[in-house]
């Protein structure tokens, strides 16, 4: 039997855009892409903080660096700049595999760059 486990986490960063004008999907610099071990389209699970709402989308890769997280498409209408999200992956593995898995947790400062 496969579980669902934590893959990567992106704990409390800050939302710099919101387009609705786009066709979908959540851009995060790609250092924090990096940082937790997340790859463009990967299905990502947004908290806002703020508001309680709960959504997935995919993951697009943003400027290193820029600490931009924008939520595009309908995404758009559930988030405001500057709500407060955590950003997480899933992965499926065996009860034995999962007893001994690390998840990525990055932990970016309040302008969303890695210190």
């Amino acid at each position: 039997m496969l579980i669902h486990v934590v893959k990567s986490k992106i704990h409390r960063v800050k939302v710099t855009g919101a387009d609705l004008n786009y066709i979908g999907s959540i851009t995060i610099d790609e250092d924090l892409l990096d940082a937790a071990n997340i790859v463009e389209g990967e299905k990502v699970q947004i908290v806002n903080n703020n508001n309680g709402e709960r959504l997935e989308t995919y993951a697009i890769p943003g400027p290193r660096g820029s600490g931009e997280i924008t939520l595009n498409g309908a995404a758009a209408r559930k988030v405001a700049p500057g709500d407060i999200l955590i950003l997480i992956t899933y992965g499926l593995m065996t009860r034995e595999d999962a007893k001994n898995f690390k998840p990525s947790l990055v932990f970016p400062n309040t302008d969303n760059l890695l210190v």
